[in-house]
């Protein structure tokens, strides 16, 4: 079986080769998704594991170690404790760059809740400091360097660290270093502790005895791994979700391209497979040289597939982990790799043992005539009548209809997913620039005196003025579940209204709008009491009026009045928010308020405005669309391939009647169009009504995300498909010439 598979495959070079380039180009998109879904996917666990990352991290002012210590230490469910001192707002500065918002803790012993990844760790040695993986890079630092850190002067740098309890410097404004206080001549008291627990899954137990010892301590605050992780996602947001719900529909598109590119081989093949079957081989017997033939084709081109699409993406995708602050998968992702060859491999078998299967079982003669490939002889002489060499091409391309809809079906796939890509980059953008996208109505942030907030109101453009509240909570019931609550002291839908998904609006001081995702951690939904642990100590319980679609804070943010937030916390201090009239100028806005002595912060539209991160989304994405484009390439040449193939005689009457290449290549450019521009328009559609819909849903089913392309993205597809098409047309019109006219005649 082996020997006769090998025989066959080196009897048919050309064909072997093409069919392992669309196996390579498929296998390229898979090994792309499956390197970016991975890798985000399970980022922050396994880098807290590797970190050694508290199950608790517990925040308060400083006081004595002892006396924390003994309180901490009786906490059921302990494994093991460390501290820190931690002061924020520290400069930092090296060689060319400085920083005023650096981060300082102080390593009292104990576990540390990092890893060093270049360099050493804290020795005790004079003059040390580690610092987070994000600032070294940001900065161009690595161990051995100097770095000075307030008022401790230059330190050399010891080693470089990743800690996923937050994410990284610049996304993360402060930039952490770790000392060692044994070379300082003091001990700080500690004001972090880092808690380890026997058992994870009882944390609320441990954080429930925790609250109850914990008098006087002041403003302390806890979060678990749990909500660490709700904490970082922040940082990417939604874009992570889409990223991986795109590399499910890019596989889809490979899934496609696979099965369709092997059926068409199979289908090629008939009369070979009836003289099999008059010369006494069975269906069965058939069918396995057909599994074999393709096993020997796809392992090898898929696994070379596999690699180069894994390698075209690691870059970009460690550069977004490391953003996250969080570890590359390394040798972690052969697994999945495997399990991708695997799929791939059995894809390609199947959709090539079936076809044949099912043919091998037809009598021998019908199989002889060639199925759905042979073309009857009134179809043949209609294929060859007026209209053109371009719709003489055309028509070649659509005799045979089967193979026609599917190859417009396969490019199709893969267009809807290009568009979708630029639908998704259109997103990025608004997403950072624009706050309507998660339903702010202000454009404006300002801090202004409270005398001269009335003055605010009534500058020209300005359509109205308020003061928004927003304090970082916890579920009272659950603690690791970390909500922000937003307060405005009236009709909070002037200024923010995000799409309701059910219930109403609040109506009166005791009312809560709860975002999706808040909704879906906690359980709630109108009716529900819910409980806020403010910082402050606090609590304040309201009544869940309405469940909202909000993308900020991944969805676990509510909506109240302010004056019951500010019965139970009279400290938190307002921001005044702007909203600007429709059609004003909003330069001419912003000087005049400036005028006033206001100091204002831009207002976007996700979690981060940062570039750079946005940079690294936009590189994994050019990774994976390249993955895309290649494939439809590929369809695009095995389709004219295919096509040529089939009329090597009219071609070949064509050249013995004195046509030249570029006739040649007008013929071959027509049958292109014919399948590239209804699978632009049909990729179009895939891409705005099913992609689209589809990945907003597992992106983000707490927020309304229209992922619709514009007529320039649209045209940009259009355009793109017919580029590829002119270079398919190009690559099989230079083979056809290639080939001897005589040796196509005898096919006429």
């Amino acid at each position: 079986m082996l020997s006769d598979a090998l025989a066959g495959l080196r009897a048919r070079r050309s064909r072997t080769m093409l069919a392992a380039a669309g196996v390579f180009a498929a296998a390229l998109v898979a090994g792309t998704a499956t390197t970016v879904g991975y890798s985000l996917a399970t980022g922050f666990d396994r880098s807290a594991d590797r970190a050694d990352l508290p199950d608790v991290i517990a925040r308060f002012s400083s006081d004595r170690l002892s006396r924390v210590d003994a309180r901490v230490s009786a906490l059921p469910n302990l494994a093991a404790r460390s501290y820190r001192w931690e002061r924020t707002n520290v400069a930092l500065d090296s060689a060319a760059k400085s920083t005023g918002q650096g981060a300082l803790d102080l390593v009292l012993g104990g576990r540390r809740g990092y890893l060093v990844v270049s360099g050493h760790d804290l020795t005790g040695a004079p003059g040390e400091v580690v610092v987070e993986r994000g600032l070294a890079q940001e900065w161009g630092l690595k161990a051995g360097d100097d770095l000075r850190v307030g008022r401790l002067g230059w330190l050399r740098i010891a080693g470089i660290a990743v800690s996923p309890d937050n994410v990284a410097y610049p996304l993360a404004k402060a930039a952490r270093v770790y000392v060692s206080p044994e070379w300082l001549g003091f001990r700080p008291d500690p004001n972090v502790a880092l808690l380890w627990l026997n058992d994870p899954s009882k944390a609320d137990v441990t954080l429930t005895q925790a609250r109850a010892v914990s008098f006087g301590l002041g403003r302390l605050q806890f979060i678990t791994r749990d909500g660490v992780r709700v904490l970082l996602s922040q940082a990417a947001g939604i874009v992570i979700s889409l990223l991986i719900a795109f590399s499910l529909v890019a596989l889809v598109a490979a899934g496609t391209m696979l099965a369709a590119g092997a059926h068409a081989d199979v289908q090629r093949r008939l009369p070979a497979l009836g003289v099999q079957r008059a010369l006494g081989f069975t269906p069965a017997r058939i069918a396995a040289l057909q599994a074999t033939e393709a096993a020997l084709v796809a392992i090898p081109a898929a696994g070379l597939g596999i690699a180069a699409g894994a390698a075209l993406v690691a870059r970009p995708a460690g550069d977004l982990l490391a953003a996250l602050n969080e570890l590359s998968p390394g040798w972690a992702l052969v697994p999945p790799l495997a399990v991708c060859l695997l799929a791939v491999t059995l894809v390609v078998v199947t959709a090539a043992t079936w076809p044949a299967w099912k043919a091998a079982r037809r009598p021998p003669v019908e199989i002889l005539r060639g199925g759905d490939v042979a073309v009857p002889a009134r179809r043949r002489r209609a294929a060859t009548r007026g209209g053109g060499l371009a719709a003489l091409g055309a028509r070649f391309a659509t005799a045979a209809r089967g193979r026609w809809v599917a190859a417009v079906a396969t490019i199709a796939v893969c267009a809807g997913v290009v568009t979708l890509m630029l639908a998704l980059a259109s997103l990025l953008e608004r997403l950072r620039t624009d706050p309507g996208t998660v339903g702010k109505r202000y454009q404006l942030s300002l801090t202004l005196d409270s005398s001269r907030v009335g003055e605010a109101a009534k500058v020209p453009g300005v359509a109205a003025v308020g003061r928004r509240y927003s304090v970082d909570a916890a579920d009272s019931f659950r603690l690791g579940e970390p909500v922000r609550l937003v307060a405005y002291p009236g009709d909070h839908t002037r200024f923010e209204a995000p799409p309701l998904a059910e219930g109403r609006r609040i109506r009166g001081a005791g009312d809560i709008e709860v975002g999706q995702g808040m909704a879906d951690a906690l359980g709630l939904s109108p009716g529900s009491v819910f409980a806020a642990q403010l910082p402050n100590g606090e609590e304040a319980r309201f009544r869940v009026s309405g469940v909202v679609r909000a993308l900020e804070n991944d969805g676990r943010i509510a909506w109240v009045r302010a004056g019951r937030l500010l019965a139970a916390d009279p400290a938190v201090s307002p921001e005044i928010v702007v909203r600007v009239r429709a059609g004003a100028n909003r330069d001419a806005v912003v000087r005049r308020l400036e005028a006033l002595g206001a100091q204002l912060t831009p207002v976007g539209g996700a979690q981060t405005d940062d570039a750079r991160f946005l940079a690294v989304l936009a590189a994994v994405l050019r990774g994976v669309g390249l993955a895309v484009g290649l494939v439809c390439l590929y369809a695009l040449i095995q389709a004219l391939t295919v096509t040529a193939r089939e009329r090597r005689g009219a071609v070949a009457l064509l050249r013995a009647c004195g046509a030249d290449a570029a006739t040649v290549a007008l013929v071959l450019a027509g049958a292109a169009a014919a399948v590239a521009i209804p699978a632009a328009l049909a990729g179009v559609l895939l891409g705005t009504f099913a992609f689209g819909p589809l990945v907003a849903r597992l992106a983000a089913g707490f927020a309304s995300l229209p992922l619709a392309p514009t007529g320039g993205q649209v045209a940009l597809v259009v355009a793109g498909l017919l580029a590829l098409a002119a270079a398919a047309t190009a690559i099989v019109a230079r083979r056809v010439l290639r080939e001897p006219i005589v040796a196509g005649l005898r096919e006429e």
